[in-house]
């Protein structure tokens, strides 16, 4: 491992470094150029070394070709305009992938692969996730100085004398990678594992077995790509592992979350392929399966992935200031510009929500009672002298009071599913909507906090009117339903709820399109994907599984040892499984309308009936539990 190259900075990539430094690693075989396009799908090729040598000058400023077939970019790489270039990217890290299970017989050394995080370019303009967040990126930045410029007042904020002083505005940004192992062909027991979670037996507790390895191996693996691993522990979800004869263990079920240290924006992205690559290939080497699926197991949690955002002003002494953080700490929250960014990000979140949440099972994630948000809604904290963490809100303010530079946001929103790439191109276009009608309107931060604070029905400069904002409250167990929609809003039930808000929010979605960051034809080109994509599952994946579900479901009892409630409980059962599957001559069961509504593109009406059939499979679910809880033989 020692003679192995992982990470090739973005300080080395001249032509005559990266030759010089490929000549010393024979092992390095293949040149991988990286692009992600919008259904967040990274690309993965193997060009011979010696062939991107030969044309290296080429190589880095012209990149390879392929076609529109092999990314997600619908009605933009269409079938009869579908040649899309991948360009290089100088500007970040490349890191080197090794297979492991393929040695060079010369080196004796694992084969690796040099990946090149690259733009996707169609018809000479750039089109792929990295550059969406690329161009969010520049854009926050350029308007944040002319902000300060043309609203000095907020210098004093700030601890800063003139924008004269200022170097640079660094935007900086980490993920949570939470995640589910078991060992391979194990079935889960839904009633071990929610009672486990419950009484919070895995949580932080110590890992044992091939588990602790596959764990401690994918930390000091991080290091070795510079991501500086900070933290591996056990979730809430899981269970105990068994113990086996030979003294190995089987039965393995338990949920885990890795940590990094935060750095720039696009960096942190791209850091994130790596990690869950990095991930994945540890704990299948140690026996042990792997899913980033956002809720994998029904009735027990889901994995969630926070990104925590931040912004700092590099000033040209080199020390730096935290764009958010107050001067006293123990006075206020934040400064202006800090409240702002919030309250952009809490008013403009229905058109932030479709690349948080952009998946059928994303949706299975967001429920009450999983430490999962479901409503548009902040917490700061009780006090500004004694910082507190809300665990049931949509985004959290982290501060450190004895580190200014620590304050950031947490959105609580986002899944290992979701492209982090758009979701913080997204949050930024939206903070700065915020921060830019905060300082137009000369905001002091103790008012700035009074309209984040205001109640449901009361106006404001900014925050629309019917909806409060802010909670230090348990939002699940200190409202009901009703209350928390009326307070913060109806959340959205399906991939099609969240679609539609582009349409029902112009005024938001141009948001979004401030500085050419998105544009309609990228947003179009999002939607049909994301459709296409929920559709197909449904239609071909959802609907057959739960066929499979209902088709199991069987009558248990017999005459012998039955009793009334075992008949009504199962009669219930059976109407529910006609409902949901069986046609007849003048009826149509529940999944047959949902296939014709989408045959039909009648994607209101399958939004609809989903929300049914998911509450129909609920509830038959959790009959048949209790239905074959009463009987004596199986």
């Amino acid at each position: 491992m020692d003679h192995l190259l992982f990470l090739l900075p973005a300080s080395h990539h001249s032509p005559e470094e990266i030759t010089s430094i490929l000549k010393k690693h024979p092992e390095i075989k293949f040149v991988s150029l990286v692009g992600v396009d919008l259904g967040g799908n990274d690309t993965d090729e193997k060009i011979p070394v010696n062939l991107f040598l030969n044309d290296i000058d080429h190589f880095l400023t012209c990149g390879v070709q392929t076609d529109g077939s092999s990314v997600i970019l619908p009605e933009i790489a269409t079938l009869n305009n579908a040649k899309v270039d991948l360009i290089p990217d100088k500007s970040v890290n490349w890191f080197v992938d090794y297979n492991f299970d393929h040695y060079d017989a010369q080196t004796n050394l694992p084969v690796g692969t040099l990946r090149i995080p690259s733009f996707l370019i169609h018809n000479n303009v750039k089109v792929d996730s990295r550059s969406i967040l690329f161009n969010a990126v520049g854009h926050f930045k350029n308007q944040i100085l002319k902000l300060l410029k043309e609203y000095p007042y907020v210098l004093e904020a700030l601890g800063i004398n003139s924008t004269d002083d200022i170097e640079e505005v660094v935007l900086t940004a980490a993920t949570e990678l939470e995640f589910w192992v078991k060992t391979p062909d194990d079935k889960a027991d839904i009633e071990q594992l929610s009672t486990s979670q419950v009484l919070k037996e895995q949580y932080w507790k110590r890992t044992i077995g091939p588990v602790r390895t596959a764990m401690e191996q994918s930390l000091l693996a991080l290091n070795n790509y510079g991501l500086e691993a900070e933290m591996g522990h056990k979730e809430v979800g899981g269970v105990k592992a068994k113990l086996t004869e030979n003294g190995s263990f089987d039965h393995i079920m338990e949920q885990l979350e890795i940590d990094w240290k935060y750095c720039t924006a696009l960096q942190c992205a791209d850091n994130e392929l790596i990690a869950r690559d990095v991930v994945k290939d540890t704990f299948m080497a140690n026996g042990l399966e792997v899913t980033f699926m956002a809720k994998p197991i029904e009735g027990v949690a889901g994995n969630g992935e926070h990104h925590h955002v931040g912004v700092a002003l590099k000033l040209k002494n080199g020390k730096m200031k935290n764009l958010f953080a107050p001067i006293d700490m123990k006075k206020d929250y934040m400064n202006p510009i800090g409240f702002g960014a919030i309250m952009g990000l809490l008013k403009n979140y229905e058109v932030v929500n479709p690349f948080v949440t952009a998946t059928n099972d994303a949706f299975n994630r967001l429920k009450p009672g999983f430490e999962a948000p479901v409503c548009t809604v902040c917490s700061i904290g009780h006090s500004a002298e004694s910082p507190s963490r809300n665990r049931t809100v949509l985004v959290g303010l982290i501060r450190d009071m004895k580190n200014p530079m620590a304050t950031r946001f947490e959105l609580r929103s986002p899944n290992p599913t979701s492209n982090t790439y758009l979701v913080l191109a997204s949050v930024y276009q939206a903070m700065l909507d915020g921060i830019q009608a905060a300082l137009q309107n000369n905001k002091a931060s103790y008012e700035l906090e009074e309209t984040l604070s205001k109640k449901a029905g009361e106006a404001s400069f900014y925050l629309e009117k019917e909806r409060a904002y802010r909670s230090e409250e348990d939002v699940f167990e200190d409202y009901t339903e009703k209350e928390r929609v009326a307070l913060f809003g109806k959340p959205p039930a399906t991939v099609w709820d969240n679609l539609v808000n582009f349409e029902k929010y112009p005024e938001k979605k141009s948001v979004l399109l401030k500085g050419n960051v998105f544009n309609e034809s990228i947003i179009n080109s999002y939607k049909t994907a994301t459709l296409t994509q929920w559709t197909t599952e449904l239609y071909n994946r959802i609907i057959p599984e739960n066929m499979n579900i209902v088709r199991s479901y069987k009558k248990l009892h017999k005459n012998d040892y039955v009793t009334d409630l075992d008949v009504v409980t199962w009669e219930k059962i059976n109407h529910l499984r006609y409902y949901l599957m069986k046609d007849s001559l003048n009826k149509k069961s529940l999944f047959t309308k949902i296939r014709e509504a989408i045959d039909k593109e009648d994607y209101e009406t399958v939004s609809k009936l989903q929300l049914e059939m998911n509450n129909k499979m609920n509830t038959l679910n959790e009959l048949y539990t209790i239905y074959k809880r009463n009987l004596f033989e199986l």
